[in-house]
This record gives C-alpha cells, structure tokens and sequence, in this order.
C-alpha cells in the first residue's frame, strides 16, 4: 500500500495530539453520550457515572482540542460534538474492532 502523502513533523505532532485527547477512556464515554446530540454537563455526569469535576475536566480538554463545542444557557452549559470526522473515526474503529472480535470469537469456537 503506498503512502498518499508525505506529512511533516508539525503535522504529525498535530496528528499525535489529536489521538492523546482521545486515548482516555471517560473522554471516549463523554463523546458517545453526545452520538445522539447535545447535552447538559448534568446529562453527562448521569450518562458516564463520572463526577461533576472529572467530567468537566475531560469536557474541557475536548472542547480546547475542538472536538466538542459548548454552549451556555441561564446556568447550564450544553456540550455537542462540532467536529464530523469524530463520527468518521470512531465508526472506523469501532467496526474495525467489531470485525476483529468476531474474528477472534470463531477462533474459539
């Protein structure tokens, strides 16, 4: 298989950054709570069984990476995934592991 193209160093750390804000499982949790549309930080912590400080935590290092934006309503703050190619991913990796699994399963059976 032949590389499309060459990238540089900067875009490779960019590329490295980009899958550390996504190595953490809880961010990981708080993304596919948000599959379906925007919540409340509230929702969140209910959804993910996460505490109000650990969420809002991870919710930040998403936002600042641009993968989720906020909204502020009143006293609430409502998060929703703003980048598409989130769905892209994790799509591809979930079906890729989906595929791997089932593989392993007949192995066993």
């Amino acid at each position: 298989m032949k590389n499309p193209r060459s990238l540089s160093d900067e875009a490779l750390a960019q590329i490295a950054r980009r899958f550390a804000v996504l190595s953490e499982p809880m961010r990981l949790r708080l993304l596919q709570a948000m599959f379906d549309g925007e919540k409340s930080v509230n929702e969140l912590v209910d959804l993910t069984e996460g505490t109000q400080a650990n969420v809002s935590r991870h919710l930040q290092t998403l936002a600042q990476a641009h993968m989720v934006g906020r909204r502020k309503e009143g006293l609430q703050v409502f998060y929703a995934i703003s980048d598409p190619s989130i769905f892209k991913l994790c799509e591809m990796v979930c079906g890729s592991l989906e595929k791997q699994l089932a593989r392993q399963a007949g192995a066993f059976a």
